[in-house]
């Protein structure tokens, strides 16, 4: 396909999906429930951690997760008590489990007593000229495990130093800075350009994006990451994580491999 068709192909898919009817059956659903900044960015950072594995059952393990904190989630972890964490043990979902809860909710509630957004745990690392979102996902690591931490943790938060795609990560920034008028994305987070977010990057986006000329050949990586993102600025510089629709659409929905 010439580079010119396949803008506009892509350009399609992703106007096709990025609308409300997406979000009922995607993990962005969750934080859609809730109408406050704090409440969004709560709730959007444990869907898009836990989101691996069948949509289905990710939202309804985040429903779940969700009512263990009374449908509040700013108010339970900035006032609950730590006795109040116990019923959390419980909550499990793949290999995530309820001592790596506890240790998400305790990061959480230090964070949120002493900072008003999520948004500055990822932007402090990011400079306006930095090209991407690398150094603010490196910098977000280092904060997350800056208190005393369960070494089985570690794997639930990703990092480019490791060569990880970041995939959840990366989804939730697109969550949280992208900003159109579709009403998918949210576009809370001003400290992040649009034009430096990753393009999420899982097997499946990887297989089409192959299939598609985007990247030489299907491997999950931050190195692979990258270059999809750098292909897909060529169509649309300030803003290439958009197409991240229309590559999990076509990927996921379509069955296009």
């Amino acid at each position: 396909m010439k580079v010119h068709d396949l803008k506009e192909y892509l350009d399609a898919k992703a106007a096709y999906y990025n609308q409300p009817d997406f979000i009922s059956q995607d993990p962005i659903a969750i934080p859609h429930r809730f109408s406050s900044l704090q409440d969004i960015e709560i709730a959007g950072f444990f869907a898009a951690v836990l989101a691996w594995g069948n949509r289905t059952t990710i939202i309804n393990k985040c429903t779940a997760l969700l009512r263990m904190m009374d449908n509040a989630p700013h108010d339970f972890i900035t006032n609950h008590q730590p006795r109040d964490r116990m019923a959390l043990m419980s909550f499990s979902h793949r290999t995530f489990n309820g001592l790596d809860l506890l240790y998400f909710i305790e990061f959480l509630q230090h964070w949120y007593q002493n900072v008003t957004s999520l948004e500055f745990a990822f932007s402090g690392g990011v400079n306006p000229s930095d090209e991407t979102v690398e150094n603010g996902l490196l910098g977000f690591h280092h904060l997350f495990f800056s208190l005393e931490h369960p070494k089985r943790t570690l794997k639930h938060i990703s990092t480019p130093a490791k060569n990880s795609a970041c995939k959840r990560l990366n989804m939730y920034l697109r969550w949280m800075v992208r900003k159109d008028d579709c009403g998918v994305d949210f576009g809370l987070w001003d400290h992040i350009s649009p034009a430096q977010l990753v393009c999420p990057l899982d097997v499946h986006v990887s297989r089409v994006a192959t299939r598609l000329g985007l990247i030489p050949e299907a491997k999950a990586n931050w190195k692979t990451a990258l270059a999809l993102t750098e292909a897909l600025r060529e169509f649309c510089p300030e803003d290439p994580a958009k197409y991240d629709f229309a590559l999990f659409g076509l990927g996921v929905i379509e069955k296009y491999v």
